[in-house]
């Protein structure tokens, strides 16, 4: 798995693909489990052993081969372990830094800064699917919040100074990363925050409080939102890098939620905390567009994991109502068993093909907040539907949080909240109407 980073760097510097490098370890020719514990090729794009599904065309080999890698990687590192961090309520901070060395983390940043170098967003969609497809959905928010959402601000924003100090260690996974938005009184309105960075000694005097913070008792770097001038609104929004360690910058109790269990989830306060001003990102009073130009992302990897972990549900669901039997056969063929599963499997396969082409948009520069917002409420509500169908189907079992199906329908309901309510998401379609 040491060969990934290497292999996508070759890649950027030769115009190879990594499947013609001999520096990556995963053989495209060797299988790789399936959903129902069977095996499948690699090559040519993993195929579902279910169902006349349409072929993606989203992925190219070198996704391929980072898939395969990745799998290997989630079932020697995380499968065995992500039970006990459920009921520790956090992952091992090393866990990061042993993606990091696998080339699992922040792939985007540069290679003079420790990255692959690599600005395509399949790679992270590769990750996402995965994380879904092995049920360990806890570990997995953490890491695509990582590499989806924050270090999207450090490689857009930093200065020359910033980028030296701080990405090489979000490259390796030694520095972890988190967002800080959301404050107790305050969710998707950002404006009216209370959080305030006033100037004092070559920096700011931040005072205020964050909650419901992905990262939270993990996080070295949090990029926090707080108000430079709070007689403005929007404009009066700056974004501050809070790092481990700072004198007043406090971890309250990590949060405890009905699912996500291995994601610490924490409040966070600071009381006087002094933030040199070298840890601003970008300018004073541009945050909210900063945070504005990134959500669009944030939200298209909410959708992909809500659309990966309905397609997780369902292939569980298949195999359960293949063996599961009543009066005397497979529930499975039941009529109402059938046609349950058709419509899951149907619209499933139809907001596959809006997300790829989201993707597409996204590695494109053309990805529109209207389009995110479509992705984001559409892919959640789709979750939440197909998994909730998927627990009934599980009868009794689909309760017990032994079964993974009982796990990803707990886990499901905080997409339609975060990353902006789909009300929210609602509201933005609405106005791209005109209305």
């Amino acid at each position: 798995m040491h060969g990934v980073p290497d292999g996508l760097r070759r890649r950027r510097r030769n115009g190879t693909s990594p499947a013609d490098q001999a520096a990556l370890v995963v053989n495209r020719d060797r299988a790789v489990p399936s959903w129902d514990g069977g095996h499948v090729p690699v090559r040519g794009r993993e195929r579902r052993h279910t169902g006349a599904a349409m072929r993606r065309r989203l992925f190219e080999p070198e996704h391929d081969d980072f898939r395969a890698s990745f799998r290997t990687f989630l079932e020697r590192e995380v499968v065995p372990h992500h039970a006990q961090w459920e009921r520790d309520g956090i992952v091992p901070r090393e866990l990061y830094a042993a993606a990091g060395a696998h080339g699992f983390t922040a792939m985007a940043v540069p290679e003079e800064h420790g990255g692959a170098g690599v600005e395509d967003f399949r790679f992270n969609v590769v990750i996402g699917e995965e994380v879904q497809r092995a049920g360990v959905s806890g570990f997995g928010l953490g890491l695509t919040l990582h590499n989806d959402i924050c270090a999207p601000y450090f490689l857009a924003y930093c200065s020359e100074e910033q980028r030296a100090r701080w990405l090489p260690g979000i490259a390796s996974g030694e520095l972890i990363t988190a967002l800080a938005m959301t404050e107790p009184g305050i969710g998707s309105d950002l404006a009216s925050m209370s959080t305030r960075a006033d100037r004092a000694d070559g920096g700011y005097r931040v005072n205020g409080a964050k909650t419901f913070i992905t990262n939270g008792i993990n996080a070295d770097l949090v990029v926090t939102a707080v108000k430079t001038d709070p007689s403005e609104r929007h404009r009066g929004i700056s974004l501050l890098v809070l790092e481990r360690g700072m004198e007043g910058f406090e971890r309250g109790r990590n949060l405890e939620k009905i699912g996500m269990h291995a994601q610490d989830t924490a409040e966070l306060s600071f009381a006087d905390v002094l933030v040199p001003e070298a840890n601003r990102l970008g300018a004073e009073g541009a945050g909210f567009g900063q945070l504005v130009a990134n959500l669009a992302q944030e939200r298209l990897s909410i959708a992909i994991a809500g659309v990966a972990a309905a397609e997780a549900a369902l292939q569980w669901t298949l195999d359960y109502v293949r063996e599961r039997r009543a009066f005397g056969q497979a529930i499975g063929s039941f009529q109402h068993s059938r046609f349950a599963l058709a419509e899951c499997r149907t619209e499933i396969d139809v907001a596959q093909a809006f997300l790829d082409r989201c993707v597409e948009a996204l590695n494109a520069g053309e990805l529109t907040a209207e389009d995110a917002a479509e992705a984001k409420w559409w892919c959640t509500d789709l979750q939440g539907r197909v998994i909730d169908r998927c627990v009934q189907l599980h009868g009794g079992y689909g309760y017990m949080t032994e079964y993974p199906i009982a796990r990803a329908w707990a886990d499901a309901r905080v997409t339609r909240i975060y990353g902006g309510a789909n009300e929210i998401m609602k509201e933005i379609i609405g106005r791209s109407l005109g209305l």
